[in-house]
């Protein structure tokens, strides 16, 4: 016992060793928020690569579908947080979103204001790095990393394309191989969403594909435990799990896995370690890996 706990230090210490072993004891997949997006502009292939080579667990992305019919990975509904460009996505054809820089007002904005260099340097002559990423592209990265890399994609909703987003997502899983996995258990790929109607579209069509149900706050309706009707998985967010940690023992003992969302902080990795989530979703995988001491 540390002679002096009067700042906490040596009971946090004695809270990470525990969770650390409590995550060995049960392997905790770390999966890429929009990739390495700490040290890699956001949805990028740059990001992804990176994320990979650090040796994460799975990959997570957000698709939106543009005017020509193509799902894009982009977060928000319009490309002007993101890209050197303006507009929004669904209104865009892919042929307009190519000619934008992806990585050009990340590198402006969020280097200056860190002490220090990044891993990774935009090259305006490095296109492809930084330009708008299909997931169909981000699918091929996948299948060519050489080990099992899973991927979590996320349906963005509202859209003005409703439930074109899921039909477009299970042609091209389809095209790869994905779309109806023998059981839950082994498919490379799962599908996230805030609306629960995405994932019975999903679920209609495959059901075999897991689902996993994002949250921004539990209902009421759900705070026993319960998911929509068919999903197995639970997204909470990590401002979820801070302040309701017994809801996490509730979903397991109700039979779900656990996905939370988006876990950067070393003391959020060590509660979700120690409440034996499932997996942590961070845009820092390699620090995560480290911290969990993998």
């Amino acid at each position: 016992m540390a002679a002096d706990d009067s700042d906490g230090t040596a009971t946090r210490t004695r809270w990470h060793h525990d969770a650390v072993t409590h995550a060995r004891q049960h392997r905790i997949q770390v999966v890429a928020h929009r990739g390495a997006s700490e040290d890699a502009p956001e949805h990028t292939l740059a990001a992804y690569r990176k994320a990979i080579e650090d040796g994460a667990d799975a990959l997570e992305c957000d698709v939106r579908l543009t005017a020509d019919g193509h799902l894009v990975c982009v977060h928000d509904w319009r490309v002007n947080r993101t890209s050197n460009g303006r507009g929004a996505v669904s209104a865009l054809e892919l042929a307009d979103l190519a000619a934008l820089d992806f990585g050009a007002r990340r590198t402006r904005e969020f280097w200056r204001t860190r002490d220090e260099q990044p891993d990774w340097e935009h090259r305006p002559e490095d296109r492809e790095e930084t330009s708008v990423l299909t997931l169909e592209r981000l699918l091929q990265l996948v299948s060519d990393a050489g080990r099992r890399v899973e991927l979590a994609i996320e349906t963005k909703h509202p859209t003005r394309w409703a439930g074109q987003v899921e039909e477009r997502l299970l042609v091209l899983l389809k095209r790869f191989g994905l779309d109806a996995p023998a059981s839950a258990a082994d498919s490379p790929v799962r599908v996230m969403s805030f609306s629960a109607r995405s994932l019975l579209r999903v679920r209609a069509a495959s059901p075999t594909l897991p689902t996993v149900y994002l949250m921004q706050f539990v209902s009421p309706r759900l705070r026993d435990g319960r998911l929509p009707a068919g999903v197995r998985i639970a997204g909470p967010s990590i401002r979820i799990v801070r302040n309701h940690p017994a809801y996490v023992e509730r979903l397991k003992r109700a039979g779900h896995q656990v996905h939370v969302w988006t876990v950067n902080e070393t003391e959020d990795v060590d509660l979700c370690a120690g409440l034996g989530v499932d997996a942590i979703i961070t845009n820092r995988p390699r620090a995560v890996l480290d911290h969990l001491g993998r």
